[in-house]
């Protein structure tokens, strides 16, 4: 068994440990580790991720990541690539170009800036679209709801799989008990405004105030995510699943600049900050390392 660095970080949270967002572990140096090893070690985890880092293959990224739930790998998630790129970071990566960290991983490389707190550019979408009605459907039934409960729905996939549903408010979306083996494959993640009319905002200058510390600011919506197929249940902070809802929401129902809750009904006080700029979405929180250690893993001797 080979010794290798380790760190488990918290990323979306908003305060001490009371206040956590969602951790994922990351092993370093993980090159020479097969599929076998990565998929047992984030079974013992039980984390909704683990992360490898490896050497990249791409000449234009820093590192590259391996992002493996409970239940399998995933082409890319969102805390994963924030914790991912905090441990690099901190273990004494240098990126190439001042100020950006390039991530490759299995949807390509993934930009992040570094300014009031990291954040990922959000992936272009690989499925948009209206949710056809069997799955829309099935998703009615699995959460006990009603097409007079549902604002609208799409397709969301960045790599995941995500179903995005809207809600008519927070409230709703933490009332949810859901039935998550009924939802089988899905992967579906509900929204639902707090307050009268956050979209209001939308015309504001995303950078109104570029110093704003994101744990403060008040949420405009309540997000959860259900992932019963990776083994996870419901995920207490997802940031693929806010990046995509950025995308579809930020400008048209929700302002440019918001900041969404998340794992309320866990017992986390997730906030994930969400800002358009020309192109891009920017999905950002705070990551810090909880844990910093070694582990040992895979074949051959301790060294």
């Amino acid at each position: 068994m080979t010794v290798r660095p380790f760190r488990q970080v918290d990323v979306f949270g908003s305060g001490p440990l009371g206040a956590r967002g969602n951790p994922v572990a990351v092993v370093h140096d993980a090159d020479d580790l097969d599929d076998d090893a990565m998929a047992a070690f984030a079974r013992w985890t039980n984390l909704s991720e683990t992360t490898f880092l490896l050497a990249p293959s791409d000449p234009t990224a820093d590192y590259r990541v391996r992002i493996w739930t409970p239940g399998g790998e995933l082409p890319f998630a969102g805390h994963p690539t924030l914790g991912s790129a905090h441990a690099w970071l901190e273990a004494g990566g240098v990126p190439r170009d001042e100020g950006v960290v390039v991530q490759e991983c299995g949807v390509g490389p993934v930009r992040l800036r570094r300014d009031e707190v990291l954040s990922f550019a959000a992936p272009l979408l690989l499925r948009s679209g209206p949710v056809e009605p069997e799955h829309l459907d099935r998703i009615l039934a699995a959460l006990s709801l009603t097409g007079d409960d549902v604002l609208d729905a799409a397709w969301l996939d960045n790599g995941p799989g995500w179903i995005g549903v809207l809600l008519r408010d927070a409230a709703t979306v933490l009332a949810l008990r859901p039935d998550l083996p009924a939802l089988g494959e899905l992967r579906v993640g509900v929204a639902g405004l707090h307050g009268p009319d956050p979209a209001a905002e939308s015309a504001a200058d995303p950078a109104e105030d570029p110093t704003a510390d994101p744990a403060e600011d008040a949420p405009a919506v309540e997000v959860r995510a259900f992932v019963p197929s990776l083994g996870v249940g419901e995920d207490p902070v997802t940031g693929s699943l806010n990046a995509g809802l950025g995308q579809w929401l930020a400008g048209r129902v929700l302002p440019q600049r918001y900041v969404a809750a998340q794992g309320t009904v866990l017992g986390r006080a997730g906030r994930v900050l969400v800002e358009r700029r020309g192109d891009d979405v920017w999905v950002g929180g705070t990551t810090v390392s909880t844990i910093v250690g070694q582990v040992r893993l895979g074949a051959g001797p301790v060294r």
